[in-house]
């Protein structure tokens, strides 16, 4: 396999153009820390590689966005970003480490959705290289966008097959002034629902909300606010009249398990479907660890337990589960989709020859 790292986005056309002269497969990589989810792509060729396309393009704090090369490390942005008093609000794991444009191929997002959204919901536009070697544009600069093909959010979760993701413009938010996060302990399956319920009824609106299972049919639920000082206090006071929550930091032992274990899930079900994803998941994975987002319907997995194919089988009995990391062996994606043809056709467009992570995305795509 030759591995390519191009300077610039046009050299990266180059390149592009030259594998797609020559009907050469090629995969992207960024940081490499996540070659999941996605299945493993086929005969692969060529490597290109995003780490030198990693410059700031343009950047107004005032307008609290900032177009950057995709192959910056969120790391290095959100420092340059901090010296004006603002951030990226995501929150994915490996956040140390992983690229730009790696996070929006892989739609990878944490516990902050709740609050900010995902990556499609930050990204304005997009520049990408097609296989063919041309560089396509899309979106612009604001918030509200309507010209033209949303490009920039068809690419997110795209898994480098339907082009080189070579920069973004994004938008920003304010580093809060305060910060502080309450847990309440051994609640029962049940009650982590009602108690989403719960905080609606009383308009509080935190940032993020994590449940993570300590026993069977208990959680700790930690419940994260973000803003002005006063805010946050305000906030803390009317969540302690519903429940009894104390204070704690769950956050950095939930972004160590979002990053380990031999086999990595992504569950995805109703908000109110806790009591029946345990059930599921714990029946044919009883060693699992399972953080659960309460208000997006989103758990992620980890386990140790390298031999699952047949219990993975049983765990998707009425969820949707993808592997996010793995043995080569495993069904990443499960059933195809209704919308299997929509994503062929979309494929079929922007790279006709097959030449981009072949076999990567679902249905084999």
């Amino acid at each position: 396999m030759i591995a390519h790292e191009p300077a610039s986005i046009e050299e990266a056309g180059e390149i592009l153009s030259r594998l797609s002269r020559e009907k050469q497969r090629c995969l992207f990589t960024g940081a490499g820390t996540k070659p999941g989810p996605g299945a493993p792509a086929k005969g692969i060729d060529a490597l290109v590689r995003t780490a030198r396309l990693s410059r700031i393009v343009e950047y107004e704090a005032s307008d609290q966005v900032v177009s950057v090369e995709a192959g910056i490390p969120l790391a290095a942005l959100q420092k340059e970003l901090a010296t004006q008093g603002q951030r990226l609000a995501l929150d994915p794991p490996f956040a140390s480490k992983a690229t730009l444009g790696g996070i929006i191929a892989t739609a990878s997002s944490g516990p902050r959705r709740m609050r900010y959204g995902g990556v499609r919901d930050l990204i304005l536009g997009v520049t990408v290289v097609r296989a063919d070697g041309v560089v396509a544009r899309g979106g612009g600069k604001v918030v509200k966008n309507v010209a033209g093909f949303d490009l920039p959010k068809l690419m997110c979760g795209s898994l480098g097959t339907l082009g080189l993701i070579a920069a973004a413009t994004l938008r920003l938010h304010p580093l809060p002034e305060a910060e502080a996060t309450l847990v309440a302990r051994s609640l029962p399956t049940g009650s982590v629902p009602e108690l989403l319920d719960k905080l609606r009824d009383a308009q509080i609106e935190p940032a993020a909300m994590l449940a993570t299972r300590t026993g069977p049919g208990r959680w700790d639920v930690a419940v994260l606010f973000e803003g002005f000082e006063a805010g946050v206090r305000q906030q803390q006071g009317r969540l302690r009249e519903i429940a009894p929550f104390e204070p704690g930091d769950p956050w950095k032992e939930h972004a160590a398990m979002r990053e380990s274990g031999a086999v990595r899930l992504k569950v995805a079900a109703l908000p109110t479907a806790l009591p029946q994803v345990e059930q599921t998941l714990f029946s044919a994975l009883p060693d699992a660890r399972i953080a659960w987002y309460p208000s997006l319907g989103l758990g992620y997995v980890s386990t140790d337990l390298v031999q699952i194919a047949p219990l993975l089988e049983s765990a998707r009995r009425g969820l949707s589960v993808v592997v996010e990391a793995g043995p080569a062996d495993l069904d990443t994606w499960g059933p195809p989709p209704p919308a299997l043809r929509l994503h062929q056709a979309m494929k079929a467009r922007f790279d006709p020859d097959g030449l981009l992570a072949p076999g990567r995305f679902v249905g084999g795509i």
